[in-house]
């Protein structure tokens, strides 16, 4: 039977590192967390629960989670985000792979929650990730803040039953917040990507992605909170879009 190396990056993650550790049990053979020197309670939840706790210098989310691969035991790697928890379902479907390991890497829907609602609709579900695989068969990649685990060419991918449950925004200001956080990540990677901005980005781009999220996606069957959602996803694609202008225009004036 193949043993599990589940591996979590943390920062000041005290309101959910705890339920995303009990969520492991007994299905990861080892917790591994890999944490930026966090200022709250997050070691000491941590430690409480018996896990390896290692802390290295934050470089980037993809940087992170590649590092963090590193101080697993176990070849074959469970990665979670610290705000996110395996449902009952998903456990299952775990530990029946773990019986019977036939696929490269397997993937999972996530369903968010958002403001105390699970968010079906909008785009956000089935938001499907890759988050368990033979840790010598690729590498995290992508653009940060957006990480994705990239297997390399021919691997055998196995989508798996059950929901990773994502607790991601406490509150619509907890969400602004992060908003504002990415968004300025997101433009420095599209810039060193090659990517640029203009005027008609800038106002297009944010309509685009509005109508996406609310009609197209229909979120707007999860009422206000599928508007707000629509909303935020334009505010973000416009914050992105004038920052990585403004970067260009720094980068011209040097």
């Amino acid at each position: 039977m193949p043993q599990i190396s589940a591996v979590i990056i943390t920062y000041n993650e005290e309101q959910n590192i705890g339920r995303c550790i009990d969520s492991l049990q007994g299905v990861a053979d080892e917790i591994v967390i890999v944490d930026s020197f966090s200022t709250d309670g997050t070691e000491a939840i941590c430690l409480k629960r018996g896990v390896k706790f290692v802390q290295h210098k934050f470089e980037g989310h993809i940087e992170q989670k590649n590092y963090a691969i590193t101080q697993a035991t176990h070849p074959c790697v469970l990665s979670l985000d610290a705000d996110e928890a395996l449902d009952d379902e998903l456990r299952q479907s775990i530990l029946a792979v773990k019986e019977n390991w036939t696929a490269d890497g397997y993937k999972m829907n996530r369903v968010t929650n958002y403001c105390g609602k699970w968010m079906w609709y909008g785009g956000w579900y089935p938001d499907t990730k890759l988050r368990l695989w033979k840790s010598h068969k690729g590498a995290w990649g992508g653009l940060n803040p957006h990480d994705e685990f990239m297997m390399e060419e021919g691997a055998k991918i196995v989508h798996l039953k059950g929901n990773l449950l994502h607790y991601s925004y406490y509150s619509v200001e907890g969400h602004i917040s992060q908003m504002n956080k990415f968004s300025s990540i997101s433009a420095k990677s599209y810039y060193d990507k090659g990517k640029r901005s203009n005027v008609f980005l800038i106002v297009t781009k944010p309509l685009v992605a509005f109508l996406k999220a609310y009609l197209l996606k229909r979120g707007f069957l999860s009422g206000y909170y599928g508007f707000v959602i629509g909303i935020m996803d334009a505010q973000t694609t416009f914050l992105k879009y004038v920052k990585l202008r403004e970067y260009q225009q720094q980068q011209k004036n040097k």
